[in-house]
């Protein structure tokens, strides 16, 4: 089946249906096991991939750009970097100073073995950074070639508003894509403003922890089921009887389109307003199936409705 493509913004570009998230690579999937999901991905055409310069960090022994790294070895071995939609972030931690951003560019794309990143982002909001200095930062690595278009991650929407007037009003390159966090159990964080933004300045939307960390492919339903687990602490506080009764909505309309809990999540914000593409990962290759079959699944107005309401945050 093939897969329809996404434009971002007015760049020009256009991403996959579903976006894979990279901060697995060098956490929870060890290099050899990167390549393996990475080639099933490839082979189903889902060839956006989103990684940071930070990830994955927080994995003991790490520094920060593991995962670019594994991304960049990989993209070497089987010649397909112009197969890929690479997107890559900067500021997590030094910020989006101009000279921050020239560094980190940099040593990005020596990570990851390309002249080119087709998407770049600020990671989150610098409030001592000129947004005329971020951006004109941006303009350079654009001329030059090095960047594709620029988006935002994890911004509000008076922050975003305030960027693009900024862009405007100097002339440099406007943000194209956003990234907040939105999920059935986080709707908070985009629906309301930044939604109303995304849609009326035609902003492209790829928003993370599409699954709630795990929480949403269904396998952690008990206290017991966290036992071990690397995101156990982020997935503990959705177990409640909200998160109970969206496990339920799930399970429901999974059992009528014959497909996994993970899918029909995912499904649910690819047919939400301003929506894109959501971002989800996989830690090992089988995972992978049931983001490919979350491309295939059309959910009916009944499954979406019933979904919003369980997830409703005041039911």
């Amino acid at each position: 089946m093939s897969l329809t493509f996404k434009p971002v913004g007015a760049s020009g570009l256009a991403i996959a249906p579903l976006v894979f998230g990279g901060n697995v690579f060098g956490w929870t999937a060890d290099k050899s096991e990167s390549f393996a999901i990475l080639d099933r991905l490839l082979d189903a055409g889902l060839t956006t991939i989103d990684t940071a310069d930070v990830y994955s960090r927080w994995h003991p022994g790490n520094q920060g750009g593991e995962s670019e790294t594994i991304l960049g070895e990989w993209l070497a071995s089987r010649g397909v970097r112009h197969r890929i939609q690479l997107i890559t972030k900067v500021g997590m931690d030094h910020g989006l100073s101009a000279a921050h951003i020239e560094r980190a560019a940099r040593a990005s794309l020596e990570r990851l073995r390309t002249d080119y990143i087709d998407i770049y982002f600020s990671h989150r909001w610098d409030g001592d950074a000129p947004q005329a200095e971020t951006l004109a930062a941006y303009d350079r690595l654009i001329r030059a070639g090095q960047v594709r278009a620029i988006g935002a991650s994890n911004f509000t929407a008076g922050q975003v508003r305030t960027a693009l007037d900024a862009a405007r009003r100097e002339k440099l390159p406007l943000y194209q894509i956003l990234e907040p966090e939105y999920s059935l159990m986080e709707r908070a964080h985009f629906e309301g403003p930044l939604a109303d933004v995304a849609i009326e300045q035609g902003l492209a939307v790829i928003p993370y922890y599409a699954l709630a960390s795990g929480f949403l492919t269904g396998k952690y339903r008990t206290e017991a089921d966290l036992a071990g687990r690397a995101r156990a602490e982020r997935v503990r506080q959705y177990l409640n009887p909200r998160g109970l009764r969206v496990l339920a909505a799930l399970d429901a309309v999974a059992a009528r389109h014959q497909a996994q809990p993970a899918a029909v999540a995912l499904a649910w914000l690819m047919h939400s307003p301003g929506v894109t593409a959501p971002i989800a990962s996989a830690s090992r290759v089988a995972q992978v199936d049931a983001l490919v079959q979350a491309t295939q699944l059309a959910l009916t107005g009944e499954d979406m409705a019933q979904l919003t309401t369980a997830s409703a945050p005041q039911a």
